[in-house]
């Protein structure tokens, strides 16, 4: 057994064969004939084994402990994901858990003897015909200025897909941007003399490229939606 003179510690000395005559080398180990790859050839599970028996480094078992007695940053884990969208002229996101897909806009065929305002008609998103509802109904969004459609040359709108347990619709919006991820520190509160319809649906503000965007109650919109489909 050989040792390091100066720790004592035993040193494993490996012939690492496959890094010059193997696979990672110029091939011309003549046991590659037989076992086609190193890992399948005893030399290399040997090294492997001995690897195993030495011992650890030196100051090993210090950096490991000095690393595990870190605090765990858990300021990842506590980020949220959110799907941001425009309806008329509010900003708003949902849960990208509630949020299905994103689909281009398609025709609407509206329900004969159905006088909701909510429910807009059915929709045809992949073959499924789903019930289309208006979120701007629902959360009371204010119709956007003609100035500021014409600095949305570029918007397009699209239907969202969503689902909370039973209920699986489809809402027509004028913008998506997509999925947003943010720290709950970042959240404003909702301001209590605000007396829009969209306060009421809104569990916070999540300040977002200029825009206040309301961060919706997810559990409150579909208790809604689930009445309007009665």
């Amino acid at each position: 057994m050989n040792k390091d003179p100066d720790t004592g510690r035993r040193l494993t000395i490996i012939d690492d064969c496959w890094n010059r005559i193997g696979v990672r080398g110029d091939g011309s180990c003549p046991e590659l004939t037989q076992y086609v790859h190193c890992h399948n050839c005893p030399v290399y599970a040997a090294g492997a084994a001995d690897l195993l028996d030495a011992d650890a480094p030196a100051g090993y078992f210090a950096d490991r402990t000095t690393h595990f007695a870190e605090p765990a940053d858990t300021d990842e884990g506590d980020r949220r994901s959110v799907v941001i969208f425009r309806v008329a002229s509010e900003w708003l996101a949902l849960p990208t858990s509630v949020v299905v897909e994103v689909a281009n806009l398609l025709p609407i065929h509206s329900l004969p003897h159905r006088p909701n305002r909510v429910v807009l008609g059915l929709a045809s998103v992949r073959g499924e015909l789903l019930v289309c509802v208006s979120l701007r109904e629902v959360v009371g969004s204010e119709p956007i200025a003609a100035a500021s459609r014409e600095g949305r040359g570029t918007a397009h709108q699209r239907l969202l897909v969503i689902r909370r347990e039973s209920i699986r619709v489809v809402c027509p919006v004028d913008e998506v941007h997509g999925i947003h991820r943010f720290h709950p520190r970042e959240l404003k509160t909702v301001p209590t003399t605000v007396a829009k319809s969209t306060v009421a649906y809104s569990t916070a503000l999540l300040p977002w490229q200029g825009h206040s965007v309301g961060t919706l109650d997810d559990q409150l919109l579909f208790y809604t939606l689930k009445r309007s489909l009665e």
